[in-house]
């Protein structure tokens, strides 16, 4: 291991991270209407909070001074995007510790619950990993507070600054498209190191994404990803969002991440148009990015260049149809059981909440406008399942993905015919393309490790919270509780079932079982092998 050029990297990623924090700082100014003195005190919070990151910085850069950039091996690469996600969610904590933010009001000693390192980490790397599970009760004044200076300072509500509401939403856009990613294109001096840093954020198999030409990926990456944000952004102030909301769920949709600067989420604002504009955002953020980058590659010239055939050759990605089509038959199905039971009384409000949430949930933002764990058995089954599915590869989503499923069932019916006939000499193809039988292999591999990885921690946040009653709910409440956190943190969803619902949060967790959310909240972001190595000893040897 070159620890020296592990720890060269690693120093420019925390000025990254405490660069990106300056962007908070005009929330906290009077001049964006924050007269409050707890406004004031987190821009104090923020300044310290890119300090330490500085500090850090410079340490890591001093003790890295005498590496090349350009001799990045694999196994540096995986320290790095590893090592890294951790060190970002660390220092991307340190607004939660350092700014007047609680993470509750306490009724029953009748004061604000301040927030523990866990809890800072936990929200931070919830943020970066896009997932969007919280553990912060109270993002807005509460409507029965006339005085909300009044009642924060007196520790009488849990109110979040709003540079700090920002900086959370922020961790969403900057680890939705990859800190790494960002990285690469802002450093671009890597070499062939920077290929390899991508290939183990860019998530997915089969993915062409990561080219020869490293940095001009990247960059372009990054520009599809600010275009998008800044129409999105757009459309939402014309809709009458302000600038704040505007741009705080704009990084929710595009990163699919699903923080929000409202308790009730998207249902806050009871907009049909809103949420028809975050439906369409969600569902180009799932979207395989790989295939925008083509779009654009083919529009330079050749025989190529004509914009029917690029897209057709768009639309005719098996990933995209069955994505879309996965989306339109659960829609379908949800719609007409939530009509049937009477859930919603008209086929019309059946369909908005059906489509929105089914959206959010396979694309894994885990924005909400109703709390899905009220609806009928068989409607929030098709939710779960979807929380496994996912996104399309090269996307900001998370889950298995959709590709991983196609194969896997390429891969069974193949083993199925060649059960009555076991000469059949026949490869895997997807859409015409072999696919290599190692390619296989590694997904039932992966879609086997995620379900032993479940298992394990379901049966691991039991343990850890033993005698735990949540709100006088039974044993078999808990356990599905505890089953909904492990899938919505590991698939990086957010939401959950029941306490950790859409209208609910993590806060009840203890500390130990937030510490293992937080866990899978990063090997699901980082599709295990990148966290997974960080614990294995030879990985370590000096050679």
């Amino acid at each position: 291991m070159n620890w020296a050029l592990v720890s060269r990297l690693l120093g420019y990623l925390s000025m990254l991270i405490g660069g990106s924090m300056v962007v908070t700082l005009p929330w906290s100014f009077p001049a964006c209407g924050q007269t409050a003195v707890f406004e004031h005190e987190s821009f104090v919070g923020m300044l310290e909070s890119i300090a330490v990151c500085i500090a850090v910085s410079g340490l890591l850069m001093w003790l890295g001074r005498a590496a090349k950039t350009d001799n990045l091996l694999r196994k540096e690469a995986l320290a790095v995007v590893g090592l890294g996600w951790i060190l970002s969610g660390i220092l991307g904590g340190l607004p939660f510790l350092l700014t007047p933010t609680y993470r509750t009001y306490d009724a029953a000693i009748g004061a604000n619950v301040s927030m523990s390192v866990s809890d800072a980490v936990f929200e931070s790397i919830s943020g970066f990993t896009t997932t969007g599970a919280s553990v912060l009760t109270q993002l807005e004044v509460p409507p029965d507070v006339d005085d909300c200076e009044a009642a924060a300072l007196a520790g009488e509500i849990a109110y979040i600054p709003r540079s700090v509401l920002f900086w959370r939403c922020f961790t969403h856009w900057l680890g939705g498209m990859g800190i790494i990613v960002l990285f690469v294109a802002i450093l671009g001096q890597l070499g062939a190191g920077g290929k390899a840093l991508m290939r183990r954020e860019v998530p997915g198999p089969l993915s062409d994404t990561v080219r020869p030409r490293i940095r001009e990926t990247a960059v372009l990456m990054w520009t599809i990803y600010l275009v998008l944000s800044g129409v999105m952004t757009i459309l939402l102030l014309v809709q009458g969002m302000d600038l704040f909301e505007s741009l705080c769920h704009t990084f929710g949709t595009l990163a699919t991440g699903g923080f929000s600067t409202r308790n009730s989420s998207v249902g806050a604002f009871s907009s049909v148009n809103l949420e028809i504009t975050i439906i369409v955002f969600m569902v180009l953020a799932g979207t395989n990015f790989n295939l925008y980058y083509l779009l654009l590659r083919k529009s330079v010239g050749g025989a190529e260049s004509n914009k029917p055939g690029r897209l057709k050759a768009f639309f005719s990605d098996p990933e995209l149809r069955a994505y879309l089509i996965i989306i339109g038959v659960c829609t379908a199905a949800l719609t007409f059981v939530l009509h049937r039971v009477e859930v919603y009384s008209t086929v019309a409000a059946s369909l908005r909440h059906a489509c929105f949430n089914v959206v959010a949930v396979m694309t894994t933002t885990g924005f909400g406008t109703e709390n899905f764990a009220t609806w009928p058995e068989f409607g929030r089954a098709i939710l779960v399942l979807l929380m496994f599915v996912g996104g399309c590869s090269g996307s900001t989503g998370g889950g298995v993905k959709v590709i991983r499923f196609l194969v896997l069932w390429k891969v069974m019916k193949l083993n199925a015919e060649r059960a009555f006939r076991p000469n059949l000499v026949r490869p895997l193809r997807l859409a015409g393309k072999r696919i290599d039988d190692s390619v296989g292999r590694d997904i039932v591999l992966y879609v086997c490790l995620i379900a032993m990885i479940s298992a394990v921690s379901w049966t691991a946040l039991l343990a850890l919270e033993p005698g735990h009653q949540w709100q006088g709910e039974t044993s078999a409440e808990k356990m599905i509780d505890c089953a909904g956190a492990v899938a919505a943190t590991l698939n990086n969803i957010g939401p959950g079932l029941g306490i950790c619902g859409p209208h609910g949060n993590y806060s009840e967790f203890s500390e130990a079982s937030k510490l293992l959310l937080t866990l899978l909240m990063l090997l699901g972001r980082l599709e295990l092998y990148a966290i997974i190595v960080l614990f294995l000893p030879g990985f370590w040897k000096i050679q």
